[in-house]
């Protein structure tokens, strides 16, 4: 059995997502809900599960630091929401922490995710 690759960086798991036409990219709205423009849909945290939390550390840069969430909806499409860590991050406000962290949490491995 073929072993699956690492992925280290972020620019990987983007890609992997990309390919397996899961390249779905959540963002906050103005109302405090997720909507997703490539799937047309908008989320409140009860219609979505992370399933994998991914976090990346610039070696030299703190711009660079980042976290990807995987997330589900309830039809198994698969999605991401992706910010950056404390003064970089593009989200003000409580709103953006106070809805992931209503979001329940299932972690999957990722060879349940992109194999």
């Amino acid at each position: 059995m073929e072993q699956p690759i690492a992925m280290n960086t972020l620019s990987q798991i983007l890609e992997k997502l990309r390919l397996k036409g899961n390249d779905n990219e959540l963002k906050l709205t103005d109302h405090g809900k997720m909507q997703s423009k490539t799937l047309s849909k908008i989320y409140k945290p009860e219609d979505l599960t992370i399933v994998k939390t991914y976090r990346f550390e610039g070696d030299s840069d703190p711009a660079d630091n980042s976290v990807l969430y995987l997330v589900e909806d309830q039809e198994k499409n698969i999605g991401y929401i992706l910010d950056a860590y404390g003064i970089y991050s593009d989200n003000l406000g409580s709103g953006f922490d106070d809805f992931l962290k209503k979001i329940p949490t299932e972690n999957r491995d990722e060879q349940e995710l992109f194999c």
